[in-house]
């Protein structure tokens, strides 16, 4: 499906009637709970961002109610707010399910199923991307990098990382999230819908139990250059958790190499001041 500046939640044509106001309690309540915010802030306007995600976790997306609001609260133009609310895709512009399914199409996650896995879901679900289903549970779409590369192919379920899918696992997880029932991520806290999840990244205690005790982190292959640079010896072969039956190699049975020639930069004249260039040599000699 074509993105346009319509389903993406900007409206053509005609100028709108202004903004409808929140109910009475409902706006004191998130008065409340914005002071708070900007407290946090020297200068107020910083405040715009964790306010987004206030308002998004009253509805689910952010509505003109809600762009009005922080631009009441923060004393800038509803186009000032627009602006950045239309700006960062985290910050939905239309009704959206109760849990984000993000597929990272990027070149490693694609290349390992990630494609493929998308592909698929829009079939399972009959949706496309940015689509959400009948039953208000699930939203579809394809999101850019999220830095786990060493669990590719990784899923985002409200910013809460499902490493290592296949198709069948993809389709598994949806449908489980569908049928209301406990789904667990592979690393960090446990899920929670998406309002409660704009709430927390909007600044707020997360009051998931186990949540803030909860581990997870990079995967070595991606750790390796961090644990060169203090000094720390190198790691054997990396093997992918996806196939946990290949053993790795012992240090004693990997071939002699040079200690830079996988993860840490080369010795070359760019890095290394004790071995300066010297001039550029012409083809052949």
């Amino acid at each position: 499906m074509t993105a346009t500046a319509e389903n993406r939640g900007v409206p053509l044509g005609m100028p709108q009637p202004p903004a409808a106001s929140y109910p009475a309690e409902v706006r004191a309540r998130l008065e409340a709970d914005a002071a708070e915010v900007v407290a946090r802030y020297p200068d107020s306007r910083s405040a715009l961002l964790p306010l987004l995600h206030l308002v998004q976790s009253e509805e689910g997306y952010v509505t003109r109610t809600g762009m009005q609001f922080c631009a009441d609260v923060l004393e800038l133009t509803t186009a000032e707010v627009t602006a950045v609310a239309t700006f960062y895709s985290m910050y939905r512009r239309r009704p959206s399910g109760d849990y984000q399914v993000g597929v990272c199409t990027n070149t490693l996650c694609a290349v390992l199923g990630g494609d493929a896995i998308f592909a698929a879901l829009q079939e399972h679900l009959a949706l496309g991307n940015g689509e959400t289903t009948e039953d208000g549970k699930v939203t579809l779409e394809h999101i850019e990098c999220n830095a786990a590369c060493d669990f590719a192919p990784v899923l985002m379920i409200n910013w809460e990382f499902f490493d290592n899918q296949t198709v069948e696992s993809a389709k598994a997880l949806v449908d489980q999230l569908r049928a209301g029932e406990e789904v667990v991520p592979t690393r960090g806290a446990p899920l929670c819908d998406f309002k409660r999840t704009a709430r927390i990244l909007a600044g707020f205690p997360d009051e998931r139990p186990g949540a803030v005790a909860a581990g997870g982190s990079a995967g070595p292959a991606s750790l390796a250059g961090l644990r060169l640079a203090k000094g720390e010896s190198a790691q054997g072969a990396v093997v992918t958790p996806r196939h946990p039956e290949v053993p790795a190699l012992s240090d004693a049975e990997r071939p002699a190499q040079h200690p830079s020639s996988h993860d840490a930069p080369q010795q070359t004249s760019a890095s290394d001041p004790q071995h300066p260039a010297g001039p550029t040599a012409e083809e052949g000699e």
